[in-house]
């Protein structure tokens, strides 16, 4: 019998001085410390994760700084989880699936969040802000916790916030960590990377079942579930179960070892549910025999290294004063064609590397 990942007690921490919670009390919100929030979080408290989320998401220096302090003070206490990514078009039925698959998680002791990485949307935010209300029997349970994306950046923003997010929810006891993508695009290959198993969720009847899905994100997933098998669309489900069976044998092997296979499920008959559930804990199983979940853990770190090297580099670069002065000139140079791109960007970055004059 696999014996799964240990979860620690956030109950009660031997860290944790028991005159603490009183002395929180008596500051207010605002004035909290990195280790107040951090107390708060080791007992699961969903409102304490919530304010260091919305510290993680925002923009403000002193915002900023005191989160990387909780994220930092939190990092002991993570990585225990089982961190699970979720994707699939538009229309395919993920809010309904994951509400599903999580209600049935909570049914076997399980702590589960549900995150998102979505920066697709300028207009309406970011769509899964209304997955919390479609999900609100979800959302409504003590140990379940669903939290929208932040809108409106650059995937390597949004990303990177829900990267330490998660990590934040693991010190907080959420044993299962579910990412949610919003479509099928960009963000599934920032999604792969911070995942232990990448989960496809696909809709029978769609026309070619093949056709409109990249290869890429194919060559990705762990599990293909055709959703939505049930009443007169389970005969086209079993066709496409068939056609996802035969393509997937022609991509190479997985480094985890793991075979991909498609499997057909319904998450308003909750049909197919506990079949997913037992493959994810085989293929977790799995990898943690042959050492390959901790491999791509450390892997997966190291790429959030240079992620986050490359997103400091963006950000000094921007916000110094001398590319500032000349940036508006140098794209209006290119783009009435007086000046190449490439010239344009070895001109800026001589003035960002060209050290500043002390008067």
């Amino acid at each position: 019998m696999f014996n799964r990942m240990p979860v620690p007690d956030h109950s009660t921490h031997p860290n944790v001085n028991p005159h603490l919670s009183e002395q929180i009390a008596q500051r207010k919100p605002n004035a909290l410390l990195p280790e107040d929030y951090v107390a708060r979080l080791l007992t699961g408290d969903r409102v304490a994760l919530g304010r260091a989320i919305t510290l993680v998401e925002s923009a403000r220096a002193d915002h900023q700084q005191l989160a990387e302090q909780i994220v930092a003070q939190c990092l002991p206490h993570s990585g225990k989880s089982f961190r699970i990514g979720i994707t699939g078009a538009p229309g395919v039925g993920k809010s309904t699936f994951i509400e599903t698959f999580g209600l049935y998680l909570l049914s076997q002791g399980r702590r589960v969040a549900v995150l998102a990485v979505d920066p697709s949307s300028q207009v309406s935010k970011g769509s899964i802000l209304g997955d919390k209300t479609r999900m609100f029997e979800l959302a409504s349970q003590a140990n379940a916790f669903v939290r929208p994306s932040p809108s409106g950046e650059s995937l390597g923003g949004v990303a990177r916030k829900t990267r330490e997010t998660i990590l934040l929810c693991e010190a907080a006891g959420y044993d299962v960590i579910i990412i949610e993508t919003v479509g099928v695009g960009q963000s599934e290959t920032a999604v792969h990377s911070m995942t232990d198993f990448f989960l496809l969720l696909l809709m029978p009847g769609a026309g070619d079942e093949l056709q409109g899905i990249k290869r890429g994100i194919v060559e990705m997933a762990d599990l293909i579930a055709i959703n939505k098998a049930d009443g007169e669309r389970k005969g086209l489900a079993m066709r496409a179960k068939r056609e996802y069976a035969g393509a997937l044998h022609l991509f190479p092997p997985k480094s985890s070892g793991w075979s991909p296979q498609p499997v057909l499920c319904s998450a308003i008959e909750n049909l197919g549910i506990t079949e997913i559930w037992q493959l994810l804990l085989a293929y977790q199983e799995l990898t943690l025999k042959n050492a390959y979940f901790q491999h791509n853990r450390t892997r997966q770190a190291t790429f959030w290294l240079h992620e986050s090297v490359q997103a400091s580099l963006h950000n000094l670069f921007y916000h110094n004063e001398r590319v500032q002065e000349q940036l508006q000139a140098v794209e209006k140079a290119v783009l009435d064609g007086s000046m190449t791109p490439f010239k344009g960007a070895a001109l800026l970055m001589e003035k960002f590397l060209t050290p500043e004059k002390i008067e």
